[in-house]
């Protein structure tokens, strides 16, 4: 548990790398185009559990496999963000089905140290472009619909993107009160 805190809290953090491809804004909604790099993530996928209380578990889960409970006993380091996929239902609230995944760190990109925890698994995931559009607060299920609905409407009809699934992104840990950063992704087809 020690590694956990530990982890969290006191060592820096590595972005997941991408290339910024372009900005746009319409409506008052800020967006970006970003192409992420492919590799190894550590992942687990709850199911029959509300948004929010699967994603809490998820990451931490994935918080203490980083954190050193895993077959080399290593604390990795955190990386940023730490992503959940979300599968909207057709009123756009979300089915109990959610995916947390994280970026293992580039020190262990090639050789990642076997999770602990059954559950967890180590996934190779080919590189992908996103749209994506920023907020702060606390956010839970509903801040990211309604982020999601306003990056829906300011993208238009025009873009190409999984319509089935999206990606609900945080950056910060749940110490930090102030200047937090949460992001909506939709991954282009």
């Amino acid at each position: 548990m020690l590694g956990l805190v530990k982890n969290s809290l006191l060592s820096t953090v590595e972005a997941w790398p991408y290339r910024l491809l372009s900005k746009g804004e319409k409506d008052q909604v800020t967006y970006e185009e970003r192409a992420y790099e492919g590799g190894r993530f550590a992942a687990v996928e709850l199911v029959g559990k509300p948004f929010d209380e699967a994603s809490k578990e998820g990451v931490l889960k994935l918080l203490k496999y980083v954190g050193g409970s895993n077959d080399k006993g290593v604390g990795m380091g955190m990386t940023a963000p730490v992503s959940m996929t979300a599968f909207p239902a057709e009123d756009g609230s979300y089915q109990q089905k959610v995916k947390v995944s994280l970026w293992i760190p580039s020190e262990f990109q090639d050789n990642p140290p076997c999770p602990i925890d059954e559950s967890i698994k180590i996934e190779e995931r080919q590189g992908m472009t996103i749209y994506s559009t920023q907020f702060g607060g606390y956010a839970k299920e509903a801040e990211y619909v309604s982020h999601a609905a306003r990056l829906k409407a300011a993208l238009g009809s025009d873009a190409a993107y999984h319509k089935d699934f999206y990606l609900c992104n945080g950056y910060d840990p749940p110490v930090k009160l102030y200047g937090r950063r949460n992001e909506v992704w939709f991954v282009k087809e």
